[in-house]
């Protein structure tokens, strides 16, 4: 990275960084998109056990690998700030906190995903493959958490380029296994949505597999010497990263979770009704990775412009990021909107699940703009490393707005399932507004130094 001094020229850098950022983004995501929709193909059964067991992985990864994402602005402000010597500490400390984390999880899911399936009124074979799911996913778990960590520091020394090319490997990688593992092709196992559990997991270890070979072999990565002379774990270097990254953490899993929750409250409903919910959140997911991708892009130019005490191009690169996604958000409503009886017959030749799907994507184009508002904002204040305040915000726009106004609208309206994504609209919009009033604030209390 480097200095910009005109408009122009942060439009380029912003889009030479966010680009492949983009990439990177959708090619993590289209590893759970290719579980949904290859379960998809093998049955509605499988597909609403991938769908249930999937709400139930993802925010707790999110939530918990969230926590490492503080290795970005961290390592962003070193670089700014020309500590180039503290940066390799604090990533050897960051895959020592990812595998601490990494076996919480690992001990939380197996004493956990019982009690939490049984409460739920499954049907005993969509229960069985959310299970069988969830315990394949989990031999994934450490190579994941470890990724995170070694991409978090590529991205931030502007090399997302890197990372780009590393994880669109993981989509064709994990096409392969679904296809072995969930249809039982060349002998393979048929496992049916199970085997897409199982195809993570190889996946993400053999992600994880190259990215050390790249940080240990190439430039500019090579010269920090990641993993020679390793120090002991550092427990004041972990508080240092989860000062930064829990609340961090803890915003990313109070938003994911509010999906996944309303996944787990609509299992009263019919499994076709599950099913079409699941599959268009999981194109909407599909679409929110754009405005994502501008906010760790944000994280990574705000912090390296704060870390350089140069606040106006901070500012700047905020607003730019929030102006690119909004526009960007447009065409994806739109997409929604027109395509929608088409997108829905990609995933499923049941005529139920493609009406009901067609109704819950109006919902969805409608929550675009404020996702394209919230993410990017997000970012910036990261980039600041103002981390608390937006967990509280976030907080209480998901889960005392969003969710309640989603279930009463359930309960006691006509709406029924459809008011759950009304509730989502609420608390997208809730998060929006003040989200941007706190990075207002921010940006006013940073001003540049008088010389």
């Amino acid at each position: 990275m480097h200095e910009t001094t005109h408009l122009k020229e942060k439009w380029s850098l912003m889009l030479k960084i966010v680009f492949p950022i983009l990439v990177t983004q959708v090619a993590l995501y289209l590893v759970s998109f290719f579980d949904i929709l290859m379960s998809s193909r093998y049955g509605s059964e499988d597909l609403a056990g991938v769908a249930v067991g999937s709400s139930l992985w993802v925010p707790i990864y999110t939530g918990l690998a969230g926590i490492l994402l503080a290795i970005t602005p961290i390592v962003a402000q070193l670089v700014g700030a020309k500590k180039k010597d503290e940066v390799k500490t604090v990533v050897q400390q960051g895959l020592f906190l990812s595998l601490a984390l990494s076996t919480l999880i690992i001990f939380l899911l197996f004493i956990a995903i019982d009690p939490i399936l049984q409460m739920m009124t499954l049907e005993p074979r969509v229960e069985s493959i959310a299970r069988s799911y969830v315990f394949a996913m989990i031999i994934g778990i450490i190579p994941l958490f470890a990724y995170t960590v070694l991409r978090s520091y590529m991205d931030a020394l502007g090399k997302t380029r890197i990372t780009m090319i590393i994880t669109l490997l993981s989509a064709p990688i994990n096409i392969i296994f679904n296809y072995l593992l969930i249809f039982g092709n060349f002998g393979f196992p048929e496992l049916g949505g199970a085997g897409a559990g199982y195809a993570s997991a190889i996946t993400y270890w053999l992600i994880f597999l190259i990215a050390v070979g790249v940080a240990h072999k190439l430039q500019p990565f090579r010269q920090y010497e990641l993993f020679k002379n390793w120090t002991s774990v550092q427990f004041s270097k972990w508080r240092d990263i989860s000062f930064i990254g829990v609340p961090i953490g803890l915003s990313i899993f109070a938003e994911t979770s509010i999906f996944s929750a309303v996944t787990l409250m609509m299992s009263t409903y019919s499994t076709a009704v599950i099913s079409a919910h699941q599959i268009a959140l999981n194109f909407t997911s599909l679409l929110y990775m754009i405005p994502l991708s501008i906010s760790i892009g944000a994280t990574v130019l705000v912090g390296y412009e704060v870390g350089a005490k140069r606040y106006k191009d901070a500012r700047t690169y905020s607003w730019l990021s929030v102006g690119a996604a909004v526009i960007i958000s447009f065409f994806s409503a739109c997409i929604l909107f027109f395509f929608r009886e088409q997108i829905a017959s990609i995933y499923t030749t049941d005529e139920t699940v493609i009406q009901l799907t067609i109704q819950f994507f109006v919902f969805a184009a409608l929550f675009q703009l404020s996702d394209a508002i919230q993410a990017p904002v997000q970012g910036s204040l990261r980039g600041y490393k103002d981390v608390n305040v937006t967990f509280i915000m976030a907080i209480i726009s998901y889960w005392v707005i969003g969710l309640p106004i989603g279930y009463l609208l359930s309960k006691y309206t006509d709406f029924g399932p459809f008011g759950y994504w009304i509730g989502l609209i609420v608390g997208l919009t809730a998060g929006a507004i003040t989200l941007s009033a706190r990075l207002i604030r921010i940006q006013r209390k940073k001003r540049e130094p008088v010389l």
